[in-house]
């Protein structure tokens, strides 16, 4: 099979669905870290990352906390993501090789809040951004305004390489932060966390999601 164009046939198939960012990438140093049976994950040598930017005139209604218009935004980019894994992962069985779609956000592990795998690092691995200090993926044009799912597959695909970049002097999501998760040296996972408990209440959503870091990070596509 040609990879290359098995690539450009997946990222027309992603494109067309309205998905904004396409990838692929080499998942063999990192496979083990899925929380799926070995066995399964020993099948699939790459992946594809396909990102979705989240509309810039819902994320400029957050004011220090997440709102209702931006619940309901964030599932149902969840839900474009997985429908289009969905249908990528036909075409890819249609070629006659296999794929495992990964939602685009489910706990698999509620004690350390991990999912299937990392959907960063895989969008890192695919060339579609770099870890920011507010602990999310910051993409060169939208920065942190971006929701990301997987599909695992063994069809051969060109792979894309990784972003080489950091957020040099910005300190926008740090200076944000209503939990004070953001520091200089480090992201606190947990301080994080309990606010976006303290939030589910307060805010009457029915997801642990904020939203006011990514609101500020900044990217060539979110400048006016």
């Amino acid at each position: 099979m040609n990879a290359a164009q098995n690539y450009e046939e997946l990222k027309a198939v992603a494109l067309t669905e309205g998905i904004t960012l396409f990838g692929a990438a080499d998942i063999r140093p990192i496979r083990e870290t899925f929380l799926i049976p070995n066995n399964v994950a020993a099948r699939f040598d790459y992946a594809v990352s396909l990102g979705y930017r989240l509309a810039r005139g819902v994320l400029d209604t957050i004011t220090g906390a997440p709102n209702q218009i931006y619940y309901f935004h964030y599932q149902r980019a969840n839900i474009l993501l997985d429908q289009t894994c969905l249908k990528m992962t036909a075409a890819i069985q249609m070629k006659g090789c296999d794929a495992l779609p990964v939602p685009a956000s489910q706990v698999i592990d509620w004690d350390k809040q991990l999912g299937t795998l990392s959907h960063r690092e895989i969008a890192r691995r695919a060339g579609h951004g770099w870890y920011g200090r507010n602990n999310l993926l910051v993409n060169p044009r939208f920065g942190s305004q971006v929701r990301y799912a997987t599909v695992l597959t063994d069809l051969p695909l060109t792979v894309d390489a990784p972003v080489e970049s950091t957020c040099g002097s910005c300190r926008a999501c740090r200076d944000v932060c209503p939990a004070q998760a953001i520091t200089e040296t480090e992201f606190r996972r947990d301080a994080c966390h309990r606010k976006l408990k303290e939030f589910m209440k307060t805010e009457k959503i029915g997801q642990m999601i904020c939203g006011v870091c990514l609101q500020v990070c900044p990217g060539s596509g979110n400048r006016r």
